[in-house]
């Protein structure tokens, strides 16, 4: 071997070596990343940020012009009286059990369903899942009169169940998981725990189930936030004496006059659950969603 050819050998080999070093290397973003998230990090915040400003005003305030753009001194009064006008504690509670509720049921029957889909094979599976899809492109208005006279039927006008029922699955849930298990889960190892002797049940809780936890979390957030801020249904199948917090804040608006700064309040803190709820469990949506995509 000539020297040139173990000079490109030994240049090739330190190139190896340096790659190999650095693949365990955290990356660093640059200043430019940090410039461009900040920045959508403050327009994805100022909404929140408006409605807590306006929310510490007083209406007459909030009138001129220019608007505020700092806080003001009456955000805790502000706060109390939508709390007491919009009767909030029995709101929050109805939301909590309905969100809550059409959350669990959501994640499970679609998870269960997405994995029929995926990995069972029977008839007309193909066109059920087709009829399913196909439900999305129907308007939701279309079906408020007949959903409407079905529940009064049942005797369940002015319910929570009257909300719960119609959204304990969606055809959303059931594609979104199916498609999710199509690739997480492989085919051989539901066949190994067949093998094993595992019945279907045992295969759901320690095959599936895990496999679906990413995609599950975030189904449930995004869930969880579409059931809390429903207004269409729950303003039409509840009243004021047993409302979600939308339909509570709904008084808010009425009067001559309405009052912007408490209107703003009650927004704040029927939105406060939502900011709770994700703090709480934001680590662990965000990390099941990096786990499934390293596996994948």
């Amino acid at each position: 071997m000539t020297t040139s050819e173990l000079t490109l050998s030994a240049t090739a080999g330190k190139e190896r070596r340096r790659r190999v070093l650095g693949a365990g290397k955290q990356l660093h973003a640059g200043p430019v990343t940090y410039v461009v998230l900040t920045v959508f990090a403050l327009v994805s915040l100022a909404p929140l940020v408006w409605t807590a400003i306006a929310a510490s005003r007083t209406d007459r305030r909030l009138a001129e012009t220019p608007p505020p753009l700092w806080f003001g001194g009456n955000l805790f009064e502000n706060l109390q009286t939508a709390w007491d006008q919009a009767g909030l504690g029995t709101a929050m509670f109805n939301s909590v059990i309905v969100a809550g509720t059409i959350t669990i049921s959501t994640v499970l029957f679609s998870t269960l369903a997405g994995f029929a889909f995926a990995k069972l094979r029977f008839r007309f599976s193909g066109l059920l899942l087709l009829l399913t899809i196909g439900t999305m492109m129907i308007p939701p208005q279309l079906a408020v009169v007949p959903l409407y006279l079905w529940m009064s039927d049942l005797g369940w006008s002015n319910q929570l169940q009257t909300v719960i029922l119609p959204s304990l699955v969606t055809a959303f849930g059931t594609f979104f998981m199916r498609q999710y298990l199509v690739q997480a889960l492989p085919t051989e190892l539901i066949e190994a725990a067949r093998v094993d002797g595992a019945s279907s049940l045992r295969v759901i809780w320690h095959v599936v189930f895990p496999a679906a936890r990413p995609a599950m979390a975030v189904l449930g957030l995004l869930t969880f936030v579409f059931a809390w801020n429903d207004f269409l249904w729950p303003i039409i199948a509840l009243n004021q004496q047993n409302p979600t917090v939308q339909v509570a804040l709904n008084s808010l608006g009425t009067g001559y006059v309405p009052d912007q700064a408490v209107i703003m309040a009650g927004a704040l803190l029927g939105t406060l659950p939502l900011l709770l709820a994700f703090l709480l469990f934001g680590k662990q949506i965000v990390g099941g969603i990096m786990q499934g995509a390293v596996k994948g």
